[in-house]
């Protein structure tokens, strides 16, 4: 566990330092935030098992790192997290819930929307994998954004559907689930696995959709692609093909749509992404390295900011194993286009089985 020893807070505290330093984000008081996400939990020596069994990450680090890649040259540094829920039950939403107050209440963000469906999300039972998780997003020169993921299956998974319709008819997006019906929710197989919001003032504050493909394909993404309006077939086709290592049909974690609507969009998304779980689908981190990399110089994109990523956050070789780039996603729509990669923080250093289904 953790080599370096020390707390979990520590650890992931320098870990952020490190990518800031790497993508040329603002700091800022992310190392606050950082904090007041992992509650007690930062002050957890990694010699300790993890304090609850965390979703985010293999081996129940409550934090993951990612860097989106724009294709006009932005770029972004984002921290995935979940709280310590203060009973070990991961399904616990009220610690989550009191920290999302503190935030809005601080930096004068409007709940309305989140309170809205909350509902529909909250509480979750016990078999659901996770409640209520944060997404910050460090820009240069600019205040973190801010963005809630929500659990569809939070009520149990029979109700994904039913939830996600209701919360995009609630927020005004009624025709946006007939959207996702048609292209993204063709199958049995296919889920509904989180529910996004921006928790902003803007008027083109986001409401994301995220749809497993279970025992997928490309032609599965190929296909919610399609609900965006110019979105090329053929570069979702080739992300798939590159990043998947030539995998036909993904039968370990899924390949994982995503669409983003705001209040303007109605009905149509304004950005599709697609999702590769890397780590199901190599033998290494070394080889997801080299996938990753193809797939961004075909965009244009030098990778060499991903290898100081990688040096600034490992521990251990990127050929022990699988599971430190643990996915990366292709983004289409306007000036949001690109690819991000995603980064296991490992402060547990539990190497995922391959293949394993999430």
């Amino acid at each position: 566990m953790g080599a370096a020893g020390g707390t979990l807070g520590e650890y992931t505290r320098n870990q952020l330092s490190s990518l800031h330093d790497v993508v040329g984000t603002a700091g800022g008081d992310s190392a606050q935030l950082l904090g007041e996400l992992l509650g007690t939990a930062a002050g957890r020596s990694l010699a300790e098992p993890p304090g609850w069994p965390s979703d985010i990450a293999d081996d129940s680090t409550p934090v993951e790192f990612s860097i989106a890649f724009n294709d006009n040259g932005e770029r972004h540094l984002r921290i995935l997290g979940e709280t310590s829920p203060g009973t070990g039950s991961h399904t616990d939403h009220r610690n989550a819930e009191r920290l999302l107050e503190k935030i809005a209440g601080a930096r004068g963000l409007p709940l309305d929307r989140f309170r809205a469906i909350r509902d529909l999300f909250l509480p979750a039972d016990s078999g659901a994998l996770f409640a209520l998780w944060f997404s910050f997003i460090f820009r240069p020169d600019t205040p973190p954004d801010l963005k809630v993921y929500l659990n569809p299956a939070a009520r149990g998974p029979e109700h994904d559907r039913g939830s996600v319709a209701e919360g995009l008819s609630r927020l005004g997006l009624a025709g946006a689930y007939r959207t996702i019906e048609q292209h993204a929710l063709r199958r049995e197989q296919d889920r509904c696995a989180f529910f996004a919001l921006d928790i902003s003032a803007e008027p083109r504050a986001r409401v994301k959709v995220y749809i497993a493909h279970e025992a997928g394909t490309a032609e599965d993404a190929v296909a919610a692609a399609a609900a965006v309006p110019g979105a090329d077939a053929a570069q979702v086709r080739r992300f798939c093909e590159i990043t998947g290592g030539g995998t036909e049909v993904f039968d370990g974690r899924p390949l994982v749509s995503s669409y983003a609507f705001s209040h303007g969009d109605t009905a149509v998304p304004s950005n599709y992404s697609i999702y590769v779980p890397l780590r199901s689908y190599v033998s290494d981190d070394a080889e997801a390295r080299d996938r990753v990399a193809a797939a961004m110089a075909e965009r244009g994109t030098d990778p060499g900011v991903v290898d100081e990523a990688l040096r600034a956050i490992a521990e251990r070789p990127l050929e022990a194993g699988p599971g430190l780039l643990a996915h990366t996603s292709l983004r289409l729509g306007g000036s949001h286009s690109g690819v991000t990669t995603y980064l296991s923080s490992e402060a547990y250093q539990r190497p995922s089985a391959q293949r394993r289904v999430a």
